[in-house]
């Protein structure tokens, strides 16, 4: 279960003095610790956004593109607490009456049109972000598009667990991160973290800081290469909320970012390789190409390439489809849930329901549990999974042709 977010380790006395004098004038520059693993990272993350460019197919699919940014915008507002499910964010955009609270339907617009805008801010520049903010919080806030005016803390309960910076100071110190953002030859990867880290430490407004925080990271990686304004970072962020929260409380005790660097880098990883391509990865690449040259090259859980291939003539165009976009997901994490199938593809949920059903049925995948709690593996055989009997002798069907 997800918890609150837990600011802050000082008494609130003190933690006040501390904001007031760490902000006011004396620390311009991020404190941040740039671990190895984050190095791994930004060169795993840099090799994969090599392969997507090359292949150009990413930024052909037009479709894909816009299904991303509808993630984007459904889960950093989930992040939030707004309850409208990915269909309903769907309909919204497509001008479709859905019934839910009008203030989430209202957070949903308004944050399509701050993501709307994104490449045309400029990632450096405050007036921007004010910009940006009041996109984001119109009609929800009367200080939509300006920094507050007043002290801001998070609580919880009576307990004062983060105050903000101090109002006076918030305009320079706002000036101050995008002037060394604008400076600093880090590698944007962690850059983005960074700022993003400092604008939820800075809470620069009254409502929304969250929100902008994360589309600021988005922007200053799009700077970097296009592809990340339609990378939805943002929902493995709110799979992973309790991580996301445990991460800026952790960097803020030890006045270091680098722990929330790690997190959000990790996320950003994670996104890369789950992005559906429209090809049927790894665990049927092969399979696919069976089915176009008619010839049995591989095995897939101990089917024969026969049984696979007629499976594989028993699903439509659209079906084949939804299992392109799944495929690569099971590959690199064992199991598919309705609700990231959901994700995955921009379906409904009684569509993606019916479509792992009916892969169930043909053999191609098990399901594990009940209701909510139901998970999709490949299917395994009596002699295990792409073990036993039946696979050695594809194997050597595969030698033989």
């Amino acid at each position: 279960m997800v918890t609150a977010p837990r600011f802050g380790f000082v008494p609130a006395e003190v933690l006040c003095f501390l904001v007031v004098w760490w902000y006011n004038g004396y620390m311009e520059t991020p404190i941040f610790t740039v671990t190895p693993k984050s190095l791994d990272l930004v060169a795993k993350i840099a090799e994969m956004v090599g392969e997507l460019q090359g292949s150009g197919e990413y930024a052909r699919n037009l479709h894909l593109r816009k299904v991303n940014r509808l993630r984007s915008i459904q889960s950093s507002l989930a992040i939030e607490a707004n309850s409208l499910s990915i269909d309903q964010v769907t309909d919204i955009i497509n001008g479709k009456r859905v019934l839910g609270k009008p203030k989430e339907i209202q957070e949903v617009k308004n944050a399509y049109e701050a993501y709307e805008h994104l490449l045309e801010y400029n990632p450096y520049s405050p007036d921007d972000l004010l910009k940006a903010h009041r996109y984001m919080t119109d009609r929800l806030i009367d200080s939509a598009g300006h920094y507050r005016s007043k002290g801001v803390g998070v609580w919880n309960g009576e307990r004062l667990i983060h105050a903000g910076a101090h109002q006076d100071f918030v305009p320079k110190l706002i000036a101050d991160l995008l002037e060394w953002a604008k400076t600093s030859d880090i590698h944007p990867l962690i850059k983005s973290s960074i700022v993003h880290f400092e604008i939820e430490f800075i809470h620069p407004f009254a409502d929304g800081n969250g929100r902008t925080g994360r589309l600021w990271q988005t922007l200053l990686l799009s700077e970097w290469n296009e592809l990340f304004a339609w990378l939805p970072i943002e929902t493995v962020v709110y799979e992973n909320q309790q991580g996301y929260y445990d991460s800026l409380h952790t960097s803020e005790q030890s006045t270091d970012s680098g722990v929330f660097i790690e997190f959000m880098l990790d996320a950003i990883y994670q996104s890369l390789s789950e992005l559906p391509v429209h090809k049927i990865t790894d665990i049927f690449t092969d399979i696919d190409t069976d089915k176009t040259t008619k010839r049995g090259k591989t095995c897939l859980h101990g089917l024969s390439s026969e049984e696979v291939l007629s499976i594989l003539d028993k699903l439509s165009k659209t079906e084949l489809e939804f299992l392109e976009q799944i495929a690569g997901y099971i590959e690199k994490n064992g199991e598919i849930t309705n609700y990231r199938a959901q994700l995955l593809t921009n379906k409904s949920a009684d569509s993606v329901k019916k479509y792992l059903a009916q892969f169930t049925e043909l053999g191609l995948l098990d399901a594990i549990g009940e209701n909510k709690g139901r998970k999709y593996v490949v299917r395994k055989n009596d002699f295990g999974d792409l073990g036993g009997t039946r696979t050695r002798n594809c194997q050597d069907e595969n030698l033989e042709s």
